[in-house]
């Protein structure tokens, strides 16, 4: 958090949906933006920066965890691989780590997504008991770890602690190898009310469904109506897999975004994770809701999910945001890459995500609405340059190879098509520069730990 008020000069930035020249930025004693200026002489007093900015994004759903397992899965030694066979293999990791090495995963996730121009985290949380399915003495140790990984980095952080109770439609039940995700109502609001109970800077909580599969519609419609005039968002994995929506089909007659809107009240703090799987009237009925969907363009290609129907969710008002998950790809520029070009090759069109007459440039419009929809998404009432925002910042590296040379109308395309290596010369948090922080060796001790009785 800024110690004073403090006045930032920056030649460009990206303010209100275009590059303004000659912004001056001034941070409150809180680390918030109090005023964005553009068109003013730099003052005596300012620290000049010696290149455009940006505002960074919310990483809206993450399982930091799955860093771990990140290269460990890209093997094929049966005739069919998907994702619920990649599920079981992330299982073994999800019954080993400990709190402590989840801790050392997670700062050198955070330090990898901060780099990547994240400032923020959603951490979709639901690895809470220990090895033997037991809860810990501190039953928020899992949730202790990821905290003190963002503390450490600077990472801001809503901890979305899930209810998960059951291994699907018609297993009421949790597997063996599910022992550690075991929730109920009562322990998910104990869980987000012990973070926010620490009172830690940029470190906040809501609440997480796993999926229509992993819990109840009793205990769902009980954890919603107990978030009654709660302002922290609420999460769901929905419509990732083909296989989760014909099991859905056959346990309830409708499709899973169709029965979520119909039988839960959704609004703007619902974040609906993926909604790959999406009809045009679920699509109408999300947007009339005013609930949020979270992309995750990396991991879903990753695991074979499918494509979204990218053109009807941005004709849509729908919230858009994005999510590393199973954190496969770790930087923002490259999710939105990964975002357009997937449409670029199902379509066989160019530049799909564009608005002619509106917006004619793909990176823009596809970062402004995941800059708008990933504040709702961590529960923050605003994110970006804007005054009431917290101060967070991406200092451009216009010396990379990627944006050298390109004029600074276009800018933002280049940090999207041109695949610069090191788009980012500094990150700001809450109004401070955060230092590189060097965590390889740590990290690298922890795998070798992780993953000693299970290597090829």
């Amino acid at each position: 958090m800024a110690a004073v008020s403090q006045l930032l000069w920056a030649p460009r930035a990206w303010v209100n949906g275009a590059w303004a020249e000659s912004v001056l930025l001034q941070v409150d004693p809180q680390g918030r933006w109090s005023a964005v200026t553009p068109d003013t002489p730099a003052p005596p007093q300012a620290e000049v920066l010696p290149g455009p900015v940006l505002p960074s994004l919310v990483n809206a759903h993450s399982h930091a965890f799955q860093r771990a397992f990140v290269g460990l899965a890209e093997r094929r030694d049966s005739a069919h691989d998907d994702f619920w066979s990649w599920r079981d293999r992330m299982y073994g990791v999800a019954l080993r780590i400990t709190p402590e090495q989840l801790q050392a995963v997670a700062t050198h996730l955070y330090g990898e997504l901060l780099a990547g121009g994240y400032t923020h985290t959603c951490e979709f949380h639901y690895l809470h008991h220990a090895e033997d399915g037991k809860p810990y003495a501190d039953e928020a140790a899992m949730c202790h770890a990821l905290a003190k990984a963002a503390q450490a980095t600077g990472m801001g952080l809503t901890v979305l602690p899930v209810l998960y109770e059951r291994a699907g439609f018609l297993q009421p039940q949790l597997r063996a190898d599910q022992r550690r995700f075991a929730t109920d109502v009562a322990r998910v609001l104990r869980l987000r009310d012990t973070v926010r109970s620490w009172h830690l800077p940029r470190v906040d909580a809501g609440v997480a469904v796993h999926s229509l599969r992993a819990a109840a519609p009793a205990s769902m419609l009980e954890l919603a109506r107990a978030c009654q005039g709660d302002p922290g968002p609420i999460h769901i994995h929905i419509a990732e897999q083909t296989g989760e929506v014909h099991d859905c089909l056959a346990a309830t007659g409708q499709r899973p975004i169709d029965w979520l809107a119909q039988h839960l009240p959704l609004d703007a703090r619902w974040q609906l994770v993926h909604a790959t799987h999406a009809m045009p009237p679920e699509i109408e009925a999300v947007a009339a809701s005013g609930a949020g969907v979270v992309i995750c363009p990396g991991t879903e290609a990753n695991l074979g999910d499918g494509l979204c129907d990218l053109p009807r969710w941005l004709a849509s008002t729908t919230p858009l945001s994005l999510g590393s998950d199973s954190q496969v790809t770790r930087s923002w520029p490259e999710e939105l890459r990964w975002l357009e070009y997937g449409q670029r090759l199902a379509l066989r069109q160019r530049n799909v995500s564009a608005a002619p007459g509106v917006q004619p440039s793909s990176a823009a419009r596809l970062f402004d609405r995941c800059l708008a929809g990933g504040g709702v998404a961590a529960g923050q009432p605003h994110w970006g340059l804007v005054p009431g925002a917290r101060a967070d910042l991406l200092l451009l590296n216009t010396h990379d190879a990627g944006l050298c040379g390109l004029p600074a109308s276009h800018l933002l395309d280049g940090m999207v098509f041109a695949a610069p290596e090191r788009p980012f010369a500094r990150t700001m948090v809450a109004g401070r520069w955060l230092p590189c922080a060097d965590t390889n060796t740590h990290f690298a001790t922890t795998m070798t730990a992780l993953h000693a009785d299970n290597r090829d």
